[in-house]
């Protein structure tokens, strides 16, 4: 992987990275909670491919750069529909290094792959609402137990008050992989910090969602990095303020 910009202007321009390298350039600051969206998209905007899932059109760069940000996650939080379906596997199983992962749900359903991460306790959360189905809650708290379900706001998840739930619980850089409608609203809401987005080298043509669904935003961004390997590219933006 070649460096092909960087706002600190350092390393030069074309110098190749390794996984310490790309660690060090995608590192968030020490100081203060982070949050952070991660999405692939093809040459013509679309999100997924022609199955449905982001998963066909990764590549390995996408792949690479997606490990690097996992690594440097506490907490990888997505909505519940991005987990059904992309089939979200444990993230912790006995590594307690890993990222809890923490799912968004309106409704306080829990995908069923989420209601089997019990082990270490803490592996997964729940953020939902007040208005949540009751059996839908009740069945959350058995299976992650109350301390790791969140309920902020009343007919809609409250993202703010989310993040703020999850920095209190010391889960402070924040890696959100979507999806669409999630970014949408956490956008809106003035929550996220940082867009990180790989173009993969490929068309899909139909009509496949984009990064983004739902109301027009208006969302400026400033570049902090770009990189490149085998027509893949992948880049940060910070969000203006």
């Amino acid at each position: 992987m070649r460096l092909l910009l960087s706002e600190t202007g350092s390393p030069a321009p074309g110098t190749d990275l390794d996984e310490a390298a790309l660690r060090e350039l995608y590192a968030v600051p020490a100081d203060r909670s982070w949050l952070r969206v991660n999405f692939v998209a093809s040459l013509d905007g679309a999100v997924t491919g022609a199955d449905g899932r982001s998963g066909s059109i990764n590549t390995p760069a996408d792949f690479t750069v997606f490990s690097v940000l996992r690594q440097l996650a506490d907490v990888v939080l997505v909505g519940a529909g991005t987990v059904r379906a992309e089939g979200y596997p444990a993230l912790r199983d006995e590594d307690e290094d890993a990222p809890v992962l923490a799912v968004v749900s309106n409704r306080g359903e829990l995908p069923p792959t989420v209601a089997s991460m019990t082990s270490p306790p803490g592996s997964a959360l729940l953020i939902t609402c007040a208005t949540a189905d009751a059996d839908n809650l009740s069945a959350a708290r058995v299976a992650l137990g109350n301390d790791n379900v969140v309920v902020v706001g009343n007919e809609r998840v409250d993202l703010v008050a989310a993040r703020e739930a999850l920095q209190r619980k010391g889960l402070r850089s924040i890696l959100s992989e979507g999806g669409p409608t999630l970014f949408a609203s956490m956008l809106a809401a003035g929550i996220v910090d940082e867009v990180d987005l790989t173009w993969a080298p490929t068309l899909v043509g139909g009509s496949h969602g984009r990064i983004t669904a739902g109301p027009d935003l208006d969302v400026p961004l400033t570049p902090m990095l770009l990189v490149e390997e085998d027509g893949t590219v992948l880049g940060r933006w910070r969000v203006s303020r």
